[in-house]
C-alpha cells in the first residue's frame, strides 16, 4: 500500500517536473500542454483503477467522490482536450493541469506519510487548505476548456449522430457538453463544502490535540 501511494505521488511529480522544465526551456507558460501530454493521458487513464482501490478499501477515500473526480478528469483529457485539438493551446488547459497536479501530489503524499505514521503537519495543512484555491482553479480551467471546444464541436459535428439512421437514435455532442457544464452547478458546491467540512473537522482536531499536549 505504501508503494502504491508513493508511486501515485511520483507519477504526478513527473508531470510537475515536465511542466517546469518546459517553462524554463521556452520562457513562456503558453502551450505547455504538449510537454506533458503523453504522461498526462497515461497517468490520468490509469487513475480509473483508483475507483477500484476505493471500492476495496485500499485507499481511504469515498468511492462516489473519487469516481466523479476521476471520470470527469478522464473525460476532459480524452473527450475534450484530446479530441478537440484546437483547445490544446488554450491557457485554460494549463490551469486545470496545474491544479490537478498539485492536488494529487499533496493527496498521495498525505496517504504515504500517513501509512508511515509520521505525517508532517505541513502536508496535512496543505491537504485540507490548498484545495480552497485549487478546486475553483481546476473547475474554472475545465469549464473554460469545454466552452472553448464548443464552436469546433458544433462545426465538425464531433461524436454526434444524426437522424435518420437504422438505430433510430440521435446524439448531439455539442448539447451534451453544455449539459456537462451545467452539471457543475449542483455538483461542485457539494464537493467543495464537503472538503470545507473535512478541513474544519481535521484541523480543529489537530489544534485541540496540540493544546492538550
Amino acid at each position: 500500500l505504501f508503494i502504491l501511494n508513493f508511486s501515485l505521488s511520483f507519477r504526478w511529480l513527473v508531470i510537475a517536473v515536465g511542466l517546469v522544465r518546459a517553462y524554463l526551456a521556452k520562457g513562456s507558460y503558453h502551450s505547455l500542454y504538449y510537454s506533458i501530454e503523453k504522461p498526462l493521458k497515461f497517468f490520468q487513464t490509469g487513475a480509473l483503477l483508483e475507483i477500484l482501490h476505493c471500492a476495496f478499501g485500499i485507499v481511504p477515500s469515498s468511492v462516489v467522490l473519487t469516481a466523479f473526480q476521476v471520470m470527469s478528469r478522464v473525460f476532459l483529457t480524452w473527450a475534450v482536450t484530446h479530441s478537440v485539438k484546437e483547445v490544446q493551446t488554450e491557457d485554460s488547459v494549463l490551469l486545470f493541469v496545474v491544479a490537478w497536479t498539485i492536488t494529487e501530489i499533496i493527496r498521495y503524499s498525505f496517504y504515504t506519510f500517513s501509512l508511515l505514521n509520521h505525517l508532517p503537519y505541513l502536508i496535512k495543512w496543505a491537504r485540507y487548505t490548498l484545495f480552497i484555491v485549487l478546486y475553483p482553479m481546476g473547475v474554472s480551467g475545465e469549464l473554460l476548456t469545454i466552452y472553448a471546444a464548443l464552436p469546433f464541436v458544433r462545426q465538425s459535428g464531433l461524436y454526434s449522430i444524426s437522424l435518420p439512421n437504422k438505430y433510430n437514435f440521435s446524439f448531439d455532442y455539442y448539447t451534451f457538453l453544455i449539459l456537462v457544464m451545467i452539471s457543475y452547478i449542483p455538483i461542485f458546491p457539494q464537493l467543495y463544502f464537503h472538503m470545507l467540512h473535512q478541513r474544519r473537522k481535521v484541523l480543529s482536531h489537530t489544534e485541540e490535540h496540540k493544546k492538550s499536549e
